[in-house]
Formats: structure tokens, C-alpha cells, sequence
């Protein structure tokens, strides 16, 4: 078995009296889609501030390539090779595709004693590393807000790799897309890992999740309630455990006796 790429050993999460987090173990490979399942108020949002260095845990320990690290900031967190694309994603809509693709990276001419953007070489290089992922955009200079959701999906993910992410972390990235939008993002996750790099993909949705990833770690109430390989568990399974199973039978039984009461004659 390879090293993993990230690994979380005992992590928790403490804001004051409340426990965001316990004890959280998750190693993520090379290669491999590894989907982070759970429902509103499981403890996604925290666990992708410490993945991407936005929190550091109270207690526990993060290892990149098998090296423990602190993860100081987001930056920090590229510097390392752990890239994320959050749901709001980083854009400035009004700003090109190309700007956007840059962000305080940009390619630089100098004529001493100024520099300044050498916008040629920007435009050549984002369509360059869009097609690489297969996304043949019309226009580099056209504003990202003009685009889809699933595209400016697809430029956040495309930035992430042409700036050498190992790990590339996405945070609901199919929230908010119709299904075509989806299925566009989902392709470009599977040629993410195609190309060897750890995927950590984050989500509510299991229709969403299933189809793409290898692994589930599937949580609730800030608990890991276990990590299974997609051969050892089904999609019904994976909904019973982030529901928290017996949550889901209480919630039957009461619309079962809802619908009853309805069904009632009045007398």
C-alpha cells in the first residue's frame, strides 16, 4: 500500500464547550476519490477548514505524504500541494477567466524598471491547462461570471491543478448544479484522479458521490461513523449510516402516523 497522500490521525475540533470534531481518522491515496459523507451539522464544514488550513485541530495530528505538518493558513496549504475549491469558489465574476485562473500568480514581464502581467502568456497558458482537463473554453479574456456553474467549477478545479495540487479538496461541488452541470464537474473528478492525485470530495448528496468514489468516510454529529471501500457498502447503507439509521426510522414512524391521522374520517 502506498503512502497516503493526507492523512488525519485523532483529529478534534473544540470551539469552547462545543465538540466540533472527535477523534477523526481518514487517509486519503494517491489515485483515489475519497468522498466525505454527511448530512447538515455532521462536522463538513469544520473538517474542510482543517483539510484546507483554515482551522487548526485542538488535538490530533495532519500528515502530508506520510510527514506530519502544520497547516498554518489556506496558503500554507498549497504550498504543501492540498488545494481547495471551496462553494463560493474564489472568483471575482466581473474579472476574465484568465485573471481569475491567476490570482495573485500571474505570469510577469519586466522592462526595467517595471514589470508588469504579460497577458499573452496568461491567456495562452489557462486555455492550455483548461484543455488538459478537456474544457475547450471560447474566450480566456470573457468575464467568469458569465459562465455556468458547472464551468466556473471547472476553472476552480483546472487552477488547482495547473499550480501542482497532489491533493485536490472540493466542498460541495455539485450543490447548486442542474444535472447536465453536474455530471461535467463529476467527469472532471475522475480525470482528476486519473492523473494520480487525491481527491477529497466532500458532499450531502450520495446520488452525487457514489458513482465517483472509491471511498466513503461517512460522518455524523462530528463523529466518524466509519470508512468503507465502495465494494463493501451500498448506497442505501451509506444513507441508513449518515441519516444515523434509527433517526430515519423515528422520522418514518411519524409521517406514517401523520398520514394516518389524515386519512381518518371526520366525524
Amino acid at each position: 500500500m502506498s503512502v497516503p497522500a493526507m492523512e488525519l490521525r485523532g483529529v478534534s475540533v473544540n470551539f469552547g464547550s462545543v465538540k466540533a470534531l472527535q477523534d477523526i481518522d481518514i487517509k486519503v491515496y494517491p489515485g483515489e476519490v475519497h468522498s466525505l459523507l454527511g448530512d447538515n451539522g455532521a462536522g463538513k464544514s469544520t473538517l474542510i477548514k482543517v483539510l484546507s488550513g483554515v482551522h487548526r485541530p485542538s488535538s490530533g495530528q495532519i500528515l502530508v505524504d506520510g510527514k506530519p505538518v502544520t497547516l498554518r493558513s489556506p496558503r500554507d496549504a498549497q504550498d504543501k500541494g492540498v488545494a481547495t475549491v471551496f462553494q463560493d469558489l474564489g472568483m471575482i465574476s466581473m474579472m476574465s477567466i484568465t485573471r481569475n485562473f491567476f490570482l495573485g500568480r500571474e505570469p510577469t514581464r519586466s522592462r526595467l524598471p517595471f514589470s508588469r502581467m504579460d497577458k499573452e502568456a496568461a491567456n495562452r497558458i489557462a486555455r492550455q491547462a483548461m484543455a488538459d482537463i478537456g474544457i475547450d473554453i471560447r474566450d480566456p479574456t470573457q468575464a467568469v461570471g458569465t459562465l455556468s456553474g458547472g464551468e466556473r467549477q471547472s476553472v476552480a478545479i483546472a487552477r488547482a491543478v495547473h499550480f501542482g495540487a497532489r491533493v485536490l479538496i472540493l466542498d460541495e461541488p455539485t450543490s447548486a448544479l442542474g444535472v447536465h452541470q453536474a455530471a461535467v464537474v463529476l467527469k472532471h473528478i475522475i480525470e482528476a484522479r486519473m492523473r494520480g492525485l487525491a481527491v477529497i470530495f466532500i458532499s450531502h448528496n450520495i446520488h452525487h458521490a457514489y458513482p465517483v468514489a472509491d471511498t466513503f468516510t461517512l460522518l455524523n454529529r462530528g463523529r466518524n461513523r466509519g470508512t468503507y471501500a465502495k465494494a463493501d457498502i451500498t448506497r442505501d447503507e451509506v444513507i441508513s449510516i449518515m441519516s444515523g439509521g434509527e433517526d430515519l426510522k423515528a422520522l418514518e414512524a411519524d409521517i406514517e402516523r401523520l398520514l394516518a391521522s389524515i386519512r381518518q374520517p371526520v366525524a
